[in-house]
């Protein structure tokens, strides 16, 4: 490891930063580096210019693998090597306006039906169920559910933040029949041994073949459940605040997005169409 890699981690712990977010802040500077066959302490803002162009026309990453990248490196050279350019001459891709994908009551009964396996159906009825991430559900604890308050505590969600989601009465059922037959102990889904959590991708798998056993035609991640849990919960009255809250939400606008999503106020608006008259 480099000296400059080491003080990168350094200061990227120092702040707080998730162990995920750590890994993926130093692999992209290290793509950045060994783009250029260099240390980043050796390069300015012509060769992140060069670099940014390399990204978006050549391998046509997305917007999202873009900014990852000039959060790295904003990190680097405004932190970690005390350059005072950086946020001038490392600017941000603009964001896709996509709505994500959102499926149907039904749609959703049909992905819980087609897993036979009951600790998998389990995971996917709490990702749906409390609105979770998948690191959120895979790092769940056993004490983590609290029937006595009806509420299940995220711990160090994103942005290491603990929060409160509330835990239905039918989820509760589902997660005590699971208890009872698989007994786990520390943590609620845990992996190939006791002692480890499930990892993220298993349980990303997992949601792949139950979305291929189902025969949805729409694209279904696990993070499709969250956005189906924040849709579902609008359509059913939830104000918005008391949703960005249970999200986890650092902003408003972010929850926002499911009002576009959301088809209850939308069916309510009549077609100029319906309203003429004798069309036969």
């Amino acid at each position: 490891m480099t000296p400059l890699r080491s003080k990168m981690i350094q200061d990227l712990r120092i702040r707080n930063y998730a162990p995920a977010t750590i890994k993926i802040y130093t692999d992209l500077v290290a793509r950045f580096a060994k783009f250029f066959g260099k240390s980043p302490e050796l390069l300015g803002p012509e060769e992140i210019r060069t670099y940014q162009v390399h990204l978006v026309e050549e391998r046509g990453l997305s917007w999202t693998t873009l900014n990852q990248t000039v959060c790295a490196l904003r990190f680097l050279y405004g932190t970690t090597l005390g350059k005072d350019w950086t946020i001038k001459h490392i600017p941000y891709a603009k964001r896709e306006q996509k709505l994500p994908v959102v499926l149907s009551r039904e749609e959703v009964r049909r992905l819980f039906r087609a897993v036979e396996n009951r600790k998998h159906r389990t995971m996917l009825m709490v990702a749906y169920g409390c609105g979770l991430r998948c690191s959120e559900v895979t790092n769940l604890r056993v004490d983590d559910i609290d029937s006595s308050r009806m509420v299940v505590i995220v711990r160090s969600g994103k942005g290491r933040k603990d929060r409160y989601v509330p835990l239905s009465p039918a989820l509760l059922k589902c997660l005590r029949d699971y208890w009872r037959k698989y007994r786990p102990s520390p943590w609620l889904f845990p992996g190939r041994t006791d002692d480890q959590p499930m990892s993220p991708g298993t349980l990303g798998k997992i949601c792949a073949q139950a979305r291929k056993r189902s025969r949805l035609r729409k694209g279904v991640s696990l993070h499709t459940l969250r956005h189906c849990f924040a849709t579902h919960h609008l359509e059913a009255g939830t104000d918005l605040r008391t949703l960005q809250i249970i999200l986890g939400h650092k902003g408003m606008k972010t929850t926002s997005i499911y009002l576009h999503v959301s088809t209850a106020q939308i069916r309510k608006a009549k077609s100029p169409l319906d309203l003429l008259e004798d069309l036969e």
